[in-house]
């Protein structure tokens, strides 16, 4: 019996614009389990961004249950939210969001001196890693001296350092030509495989969420499909 590493339990997201309410996210429940590669689709406005934003903690819902690892996370404050999300979440976001005057090595060491490695145990864990998605000759490069491609894989390494659970890409190839999109794609696939991490993507690329083993399509704030 596979254990759900998230679930959503009657979950809600109600934004209010002046006196109207929009709901994002509709009565949602779902269940992921550890090491599954599950994409979750649908058009601009579905909720996936919502959704998103609630697994990888970035906010809470207005009603309902998200467990993380069988911890009820939806009633916990920002200080709480934010230790989680650096021990236990790994994120990849569409616009790379490396600091260009670090270097990959540098961008890579960043997540583990927020937890207090040591500068000599963050520079090996980072090298290990960036050897590990093959960029192991442009460890010294600053994000300006690498292509597209070459800096999603620092991004995908710095989502890898604090060794997540759970691995978030926020449409994690919009930014890619569609060859180097399917390379990145293709090294999150064989990640997931190697490394048996659960990662969770969101994308409106049909082609690049058959990449994913499980697909969850959203449409007005509800799962109309999933398998």
């Amino acid at each position: 019996m596979k254990t759900p590493i998230i679930k959503l339990h009657d979950v809600w997201k109600i934004y209010k614009m002046g006196e109207v309410e929009v709901s994002a996210l509709r009565g949602i429940n779902l269940e992921i389990n550890q090491g599954e590669f599950v994409a979750i689709t649908g058009s601009s406005g579905s909720g996936k961004s919502t959704m998103m934003n609630i697994v990888g903690c970035l906010d809470i819902p207005t009603k309902g249950s998200v467990y993380l690892d069988n911890k009820d996370i939806s009633k916990l404050d920002e200080s709480d939210l934010s230790q989680i999300r650096a021990q236990k979440i790994g994120f990849i976001f569409q616009q790379f969001n490396l600091i260009p005057t670090l270097s990959a090595l540098e961008n890579v060491m960043l997540p583990l001196e927020f937890q207090n490695a040591s500068s000599d145990e963050a520079r090996k864990t980072a090298e290990r890693i960036l050897n590990l998605i093959g960029l192991g000759d442009r460890v010294h490069h600053l994000p300006s001296q690498l292509s597209g491609g070459q800096q999603q894989r620092v991004a995908i390494a710095r989502s890898l350092a604090n060794d997540p659970d759970v691995i978030l890409g926020d449409e994690p190839t919009g930014n890619l030509d569609s060859k180097t999109g399917s390379d990145v794609m293709e090294l999150l696939q064989s990640l997931w495989k190697k490394e048996k991490k659960t990662i969770i993507m969101v994308t409106h690329d049909l082609n690049l969420a058959s990449y994913a083993k499980r697909m969850i399509q959203l449409k007005d704030g509800q799962v109309i499909k999933e398998g």
